[in-house]
């Protein structure tokens, strides 16, 4: 797989990769996420292709004190081939590179294996608990 930045002809490829990956929900338009993306580090968000076809993506951030990761994605069918290990260490070394101490992720509790797989990559439990509020409604 090769690993590079997101390029605007990614994007409905993109959305189409979320979707079947089950990222997209009804609060989260994917299309304004990457719009949203790409005034603030764009060089942190990464895809994986293979051949000509996107397999995988990852979006990165770091707003000077912690980094964080969204939309990590394995298309399912290409998952269990080490995609999304390199992805997020490609992504975490471009995060590292801007003085970013610590990332910072979030997963629903109830997604075991994402959870395994995390903590593989030697992501652990914090202990606190994830808050959210909506400032943009639909």
């Amino acid at each position: 797989m090769k690993i590079r930045a997101y390029t605007e002809k990614d994007k409905d490829d993109i959305i189409s990769l979320w979707r079947e990956c089950g990222l997209v929900t009804p609060q989260n338009d994917p299309a304004k996420d990457i719009e949203r993306k790409l005034k603030v580090d764009p060089d942190l968000f990464l895809v994986g292709v293979v051949g000509s076809e996107i397999v995988a993506s990852v979006m990165g951030g770091y707003e000077g004190h912690r980094g964080w990761i969204n939309y990590l994605a394995v298309k399912p069918s290409e998952q269990r081939k080490g995609y999304g290990q390199s992805i997020m260490q490609a992504v975490e070394v471009l995060i590292k590179k801007k003085g970013c101490p610590k990332i910072n992720l979030q997963v629903r509790n109830t997604n075991k294996a994402v959870i395994a797989f995390y903590a593989a990559l030697g992501y652990g439990d914090d202990n606190v608990v994830g808050l959210g509020k909506r400032l943009e409604h639909d």
